[in-house]
């Protein structure tokens, strides 16, 4: 990529992506671009495929739940073109990793809207719940147990009563108890990885 179109697209992605200042932005697309070039196939898509994304959201922020990190690979690639662009990475890892609440509840809540219908319905409670609660050794049905907590999280989050959560129910849980932002399965990196992230990516930045 040549100077002027790197100067173009850190200038736009500073504005789109506005947890980042332009340094770490260059960072950002110095990385994706290194990450590409390893995943490179012969289709040679210009991007991070869904198998080397998930690497990164397992080998760099410690995710292990397949259902969630396919859906945070989903809520990055806004294009649905089974690809992250270096736009779609820079902006998506802006709020991964920098946030505000609000963008967190909207991340969130589009992470774990499984079939992208407005709300999440008891079904899709039931599978996440299920994907990332330890399996127990006991004598009795662990589906039971899940449909209780189903149960137990509907009674809390679910505002309007109507046997499913909107948006505006799930809003509404995380700001009055911010622990439910992820309720459903761990789909933000931990404080601890995603400052050794930081640290290893932007240190070219700390010491210019």
């Amino acid at each position: 990529m040549n100077r002027k179109r790197l100067q173009q697209l850190t200038d736009s992605l500073v504005r789109s992506a506005k947890h980042f200042n332009k340094k770490e932005v260059e960072c950002l697309i110095k990385l994706f671009h290194t990450l590409a070039t390893e995943s490179r196939d012969r289709f040679a898509a210009v991007g991070l495929d869904r198998n080397m994304f998930r690497n990164i959201l397992h080998c760099t922020f410690g995710m292990t739940d397949d259902m969630i990190m396919d859906r945070v690979f989903r809520a990055f690639d806004k294009d649905n073109d089974s690809c992250i662009s270096v736009v779609e990475w820079v902006e998506g890892l802006s709020i991964f990793l920098r946030g505000t609440l609000e963008e967190k509840i909207k991340y969130c809540f589009e992470v774990y809207d499984l079939n992208g219908d407005g709300y999440i319905s008891r079904e899709e409670m039931f599978h996440m719940l299920k994907n990332s609660l330890l399996k127990q050794p006991s004598e009795e049905d662990p589906d039971e147990g899940i449909k209780d907590l189903v149960e137990i999280t509907l009674k809390k989050m679910d505002y309007d009563h109507d046997g499913k959560l909107s948006f505006l129910d799930f809003e509404k849980a995380v700001r009055d108890e911010n622990l439910l932002l992820e309720a459903f399965g761990p789909c933000l990196p931990d404080i601890k990885s995603s400052m050794a992230f930081e640290l290893k990516t932007f240190q070219e930045t700390n010491e210019l």
